[in-house]
């Protein structure tokens, strides 16, 4: 049978109670620190390697603009991977590889110059001052492709009517985010960033111009321009600027990029013209970006101010458009 018997020896006696109370106070010390460690890594973006960047989400209660092109639209899939945001890279399809950390959250973009009333609008408030548009536009590559695409937004003189441009405003100035540590690539653009563009102020007030938060029942994707960006789609692609956190009211035309970059090929109105020949290709035909054919896909002819002659045309009247292009 056996018996407990009280031990002769207490701990205090085995190890000096100085290094007892040392080490226990190291092994107390080692699971705090373990569980710091865990919430540590539960901070985003802190531990790992990579920011998260932003994804696009669903947008609800979408009205549908009656004046949306009945045509077929390109594929998500094509309008997402084959992008011009030299930011994030220069080949067409770097842009959605090197786009996926961007964060655009929060984000606000400052409306400021010959105003009135010059503010700062948060996202939330963007997406809060009218009724989200899904509109189905046509939109013009300069590289002579062209896409159709549901954009959602409202028009650009929302914004402009709020803030209240002055009689001395004449012009509209843009300009886009950049930061090199989100946007790596950018010392190979070979363009002066922040990107910057320009609208004369009634080309901005045009019904047309859209300020855009989003596009396929979504926001933007990082590649697209998100969170907000322009989309004018009587003009060439690159004058409808992305990711822009500054709109100013001026009294002298704007700087834009591609017409700093290289004026004999881009110029300052970039209206889609057949007429005017870039360079080194003619604009007179297009092809649908789509899936298929590739450089073998059917050329159609393009159509003076991208088919929306009607509600544009009438802002050029009396302008040499050649001249002017």
């Amino acid at each position: 049978m056996l018996v407990k018997k009280k031990p002769d020896l207490t701990y205090a006696d085995v190890t000096p109670k100085t290094l007892y109370m040392g080490r226990r106070n190291f092994l107390l010390g080692l699971v705090a620190t373990g569980a710091a460690v865990e919430a540590y890594k539960r901070l985003p973006g802190l531990v790992s390697s990579a920011a998260t960047g932003s994804v696009p989400v669903k947008l609800n209660g979408l009205v549908k603009w009656p004046g949306s092109t009945t045509e077929a639209q390109t594929p998500i899939e094509k309008v997402t991977t084959y992008n011009n945001f030299y930011e994030f890279g220069t080949d067409k399809d770097e842009p959605a590889q090197n786009a996926k950390n961007f964060v655009t959250t929060p984000w606000s973009v400052s409306v400021e110059g010959e105003v009135a009333k010059p503010r700062k609008f948060s996202m939330d408030e963007i997406l809060k001052l009218a009724p989200l548009e899904e509109r189905i536009y046509r939109h013009r590559c300069v590289e002579a492709w062209s896409i159709v695409v549901p954009w959602i937004g409202y028009s650009l003189s929302t914004i402009a009517k709020l803030v209240q441009p002055t009689s001395q405003a004449k012009y509209v100035a843009f300009e886009s985010y950049y930061d090199a540590k989100q946007m790596p690539l950018g010392y190979r653009a070979g363009i002066q960033l922040p990107y910057v563009e320009g609208l004369r102020l009634d080309e901005a007030m045009n019904p047309l111009a859209l300020l855009c938060v989003g596009m396929y029942g979504e926001t933007l994707p990082n590649q697209d321009g998100a969170p907000v960006r322009i989309v004018l789609p009587w003009k060439y692609g690159f004058k409808s600027i992305k990711s822009i956190v500054k709109i100013r009211f001026v009294k002298e035309q704007p700087p834009s990029t591609w017409n700093i970059y290289a004026p004999n090929e881009y110029g300052f109105y970039s209206n889609v013209n057949p007429k005017v020949d870039h360079p080194r290709w003619s604009q007179a035909s297009e092809r649908r970006l789509g899936p298929g054919l590739g450089l073998f896909t059917p050329r159609i002819p393009t159509q003076m101010f991208n088919g929306y002659s009607d509600q544009v045309a009438s802002m050029y009247s009396g302008m040499d458009l050649r001249k002017n292009f």
